[in-house]
């Protein structure tokens, strides 16, 4: 995770804080059985604040702590929150992430995720998982749908919604923080942010 600055106190908890937002999001989700999965706020937050590399290893992390105590699911989906935060970190980076490009930058960032999560979602568990959406895959496949292509429009519908309500609560953080705290949080970087 070194990448060529000192991993500093502040960053180490950014990124358990970035964690304990993925697997409480991930932990609600699941209870509540949300058509969304609230997995990726800390990843998206990490991203943005501490660059690509954080936001995976914040994303990983989440995954493996979430699968190895309440949603064994969770694991299988680690290489969606690689994704995510190799995506999240950039598209904070160049922008993509505000304004008016929110929309479409968020529509960007899901893309990839919604692949990756459709894939995994049809051909390892069938359509079912442990999520509120796999409701919704199994009423498209018993209205005669193709699994695989229900499995796809479901994640592109809930991975959009889950990814945009992510990257606002970050963008809201990110608007309070002063451009201080956050060169404080980068280890004395100046970036985008």
């Amino acid at each position: 995770m070194s990448d060529g600055r000192n991993f500093t106190t502040l960053k180490q908890c950014m990124v358990a804080l970035g964690i304990v937002l993925n697997i409480v999001g991930a932990f609600i989700a699941l209870n509540l059985r949300l058509p969304v999965y609230l997995d990726s706020i800390g990843t998206v937050l990490s991203g943005a604040l501490l660059g690509p590399v954080y936001g995976v290893a914040t994303g990983v992390l989440g995954s493996f702590i979430s699968g190895i105590t309440f949603d064994v699911y969770s694991l299988y989906y680690a290489p969606v929150q690689i994704l995510t935060g190799l995506m999240a970190g950039w598209m904070f980076r160049t922008k993509w992430l505000r304004g008016y490009r929110l929309p479409i930058g968020g529509l960007a960032l899901s893309l990839p995720t919604s692949i990756a999560s459709a894939a995994i979602t049809a051909f390892l568990f069938g359509g079912i998982t442990s999520s509120g959406s796999s409701y919704l895959v199994v009423l498209m496949s018993k209205l005669g749908m193709n699994l695989t292509l229900s499995c796809f429009l479901v994640q592109v519908l809930t991975d959009y919604a889950d990814k945009l309500i992510a990257v606002l609560l970050v963008a809201a953080v990110l608007k309070v923080l002063t451009p201080e705290m956050k060169m404080k949080i980068r280890g004395g970087r100046n970036g985008a942010l």
